[in-house]
């Protein structure tokens, strides 16, 4: 008795590469190699000897372990290319989750060259600046009890109220020293904050620190929602109050300089981790210089980013723009297609996770090949 399309030694047939589906027609089965298919190769960890091998070796694999080694095949790609500018998004409790060294690093290594934050992490990054810490939750100690504590929860994280009230000291000095005359926005604002950090707390590193010493401007576009706005709302309270001139705030001040900047560089790239306003900020960028072209007739090209990595586990099927893909951005002249060049990673991973695996790995392909040079792996792209 045959079972099934074998012969008698119960070998299977080798025909002639055709295959009947369930309406009876026939159809001719591929070869992969032939079709040029990339075959998937298992990881073998015996094999793997840094970071570096790790990821390499993750690329040749599937889901978010591919898109991780890809993600960071483009990063290097940013890093190595001299002509591109690269700005860093920043969204969620990124400092408070003690990532902020990564971001400094990436920054004084010049592979980062404008950041784009929420206010909150910048305030809480002025913690880790002026060397104050942040905390394990205990588990056992209710909310209720943390806020009579002084205790301000992020998920398994603990903000002590203590470390804000610092945090306001140094924006009163900041903010006293201010003058009244020179309207203020948020760039302009962190400046001053990491010349005060690098004068003040010079053993210290932090973001604001290192945009300071690398001349990187840093934006916060939502500049009001976070503790940096709440200080400066209480320091014109307080000028008011006293009978001197309030300081003067003007976003758009951001807008145009953040514009400005971009228009001058010849390549632009993107590293966006999380999303909300600090992505949709930086790449409505191209759009705005459309509008300027085609509503008010300015002579000006139309720049979109040609790199982009990001890191967001959020879906795309909820419809925000932190889980939309970059795909949908081109629709909206924000990226160059990828068929006229542009060239992108996303991995839908939280950024704990994924973001020092990526720059470990990154920085040793570019150790690797500087040697003992280390840093300075690109060149300085002005951005004044």
């Amino acid at each position: 008795m045959k079972h099934g399309n074998h012969d008698k030694q119960g070998n299977h047939p080798k025909g002639n590469g055709t295959h009947k589906d369930g309406s009876g027609i026939d159809r001719k089965l591929h070869n992969p190699i032939e079709d040029r298919l990339i075959p998937l190769e298992p990881l073998d960890l015996g094999r793997v000897h840094s970071i570096d091998d790790l990821v390499r070796a993750m690329s040749k694999t599937a889901f978010t372990g591919r898109q991780l080694g890809e993600a960071v095949d483009v990063l290097e790609a940013m890093a190595r290319d001299e002509e591109c500018f690269v700005v860093m998004t920043l969204a969620g409790a990124m400092t408070v989750a003690k990532q902020g060294l990564i971001i400094s690093d990436l920054i004084d290594r010049g592979i980062v060259n404008a950041v784009v934050s929420t206010g909150a992490l910048m305030a809480h990054g002025l913690v880790e600046a002026t060397g104050r810490a942040h905390f394990r939750v205990n588990p056992d100690v209710t909310d209720e009890e943390l806020y009579e504590q002084g205790y301000n929860r992020v998920y398994d994280t603990l903000e002590p109220e203590q470390n804000l009230d610092d945090v306001e000291e140094v924006m009163s000095e900041v903010l006293e020293d201010w003058d009244h005359n020179d309207v203020m926005c948020s760039y302009k604002l962190n400046h001053a904050v990491g010349a005060f950090l690098a004068k003040r707390s010079k053993e210290q590193r932090g973001i604001l620190k290192s945009a300071f010493d690398q001349g990187v401007p840093v934006f916060v576009p939502a500049f009001t929602d976070s503790e940096l706005g709440l200080d400066v709302a209480l320091n014109n309270r307080l000028r008011e109050s006293t009978g001197r001139y309030k300081i003067r705030y003007d976003p758009f001040l951001d807008l145009e300089h953040f514009a400005a900047t971009l228009l001058r560089q010849k390549k632009l790239g993107i590293l966006t981790i999380g999303g909300g306003v600090p992505r949709n900020w930086s790449q409505q960028f191209g759009p705005f210089l459309e509008l300027r072209h085609r509503r008010l007739g300015e002579n000006i090209p139309l720049k979109r980013y040609h790199y982009g990595v990001r890191i967001c586990p959020e879906p795309v099927y909820w419809g925000g723009l932190s889980g939309s893909p970059y795909s949908e951005a081109i629709s909206w002249g924000k990226f160059v297609p990828p068929a006229e060049g542009g060239r992108f990673g996303e991995v839908f991973v939280d950024a704990t996770v994924g973001l020092p695996i990526i720059v470990a790995a990154v920085f040793e392909r570019l150790d690797k090949e500087k040697g003992s040079k280390g840093k300075g792996t690109k060149k300085k792209v002005a951005a004044k």
